[in-house]
């Protein structure tokens, strides 16, 4: 039986994020099919650096329109300048500006819950912040390889003013 892995994390840094739109390769996934998003990448990775309107090198990976019970949309892209000549079957998401706090994950994509967790159940309850109703969204550097140790990942938690 394996030990889960226990991680501590605190945000690099606090963002005051401009507004962008994201487009690429979605779906919607549960916590039971969560480990179908590395198919979704497949799928989407042919178009990196082909999108129509693409802007800058990082690849984005967006949380959006979750329901409460565990369900969201994902969405594997790259930022763009306009949606009017994306390829039949991409989906977007505009995203608004948005303060967030910015976490890293260092090494491959199969320890990546155990990041996630540490955010969400460790940080955040003791942090004082409170997440904003917005999509949340990993971001991939040109270089980033999901199984290698040395890749770094950044998670942009999006937050509300502090009350």
């Amino acid at each position: 039986m394996s030990t889960p892995i226990q991680v501590a994390v605190q945000p690099v840094r606090f963002e005051q994020g401009d507004g962008f739109t994201i487009a690429g390769i979605g779906g919607r996934f549960s916590q039971s099919s969560i480990s179908q998003i590395p198919q979704l990448w497949q799928r989407f990775e042919p178009h990196i650096g082909k999108v129509p309107g693409q802007v800058g090198e990082h690849t984005y990976g967006v949380c959006c329109n979750a329901d409460g019970n565990g369900n969201f949309d994902y969405i594997a892209g790259v930022q763009v300048a306009g949606v009017e000549l994306l390829p039949a079957g991409f989906q977007h998401v505009e995203l608004k500006p948005q303060r967030y706090a910015v976490f890293e994950h260092h090494g491959s994509v199969d320890n990546l819950k155990a990041t996630f967790q540490a955010i969400w159940h460790d940080w955040l309850p003791q942090s004082g912040e409170q997440v904003a109703q917005a999509p949340e969204f990993e971001r991939y550097g040109k270089d980033f390889d999901p199984f290698a140790s040395h890749s770094v990942m950044e998670i942009w938690l999006p937050l509300d003013r502090k009350k």
